[in-house]
């Protein structure tokens, strides 16, 4: 069983971004219950970890990751908490690259780097 633990290391990051086994819960409005654990794809740019809502800004976790800000993921066999913070400008064309690399035998792709998906570009950043 894994814990949920204070920080996502270099290669912990990298590890999630070779993994297609990403899960990520945003909290309720309460501030302490997670939804349910939902499977999407992330990528690891510059050691850091992104995400993106193939629904664009009307995905219903996007909208609660924005309003919220906090959360939890599950991946490669870790478990963490962590904070969403939105991205947009240039660094999206690294993102974009990376969607490439990591997904260009889905037919999925092209939809997450459409300027849709683009707009709910998430930094995922473990909580200290």
């Amino acid at each position: 069983m894994s814990t949920i633990s204070k920080t996502l290391t270099t290669e912990e990051i990298e590890q999630i971004g070779k993994n297609d086994d990403f899960h990520i819960s945003v909290l309720h409005e309460d501030g302490e219950t997670y939804g349910t654990l939902t499977w999407i794809w992330s990528v690891e740019v510059e050691g850091k970890l992104y995400v993106r809502a193939y629904n664009g800004v009307n995905s219903r976790w996007y909208k609660s990751a924005l309003k919220q800000k906090q959360g939890k993921i599950k991946a490669a066999g870790m478990e963490r908490k962590v904070r969403f913070e939105p991205v947009n400008g240039p660094l999206n064309e690294k993102i974009d690259q990376a969607y490439r690399d990591n997904y260009s035998s889905s037919p999925y792709l092209e939809s997450m780097i459409s300027d849709r998906a683009k707009a709910a570009t998430m930094n995922v950043v473990a909580l200290a």
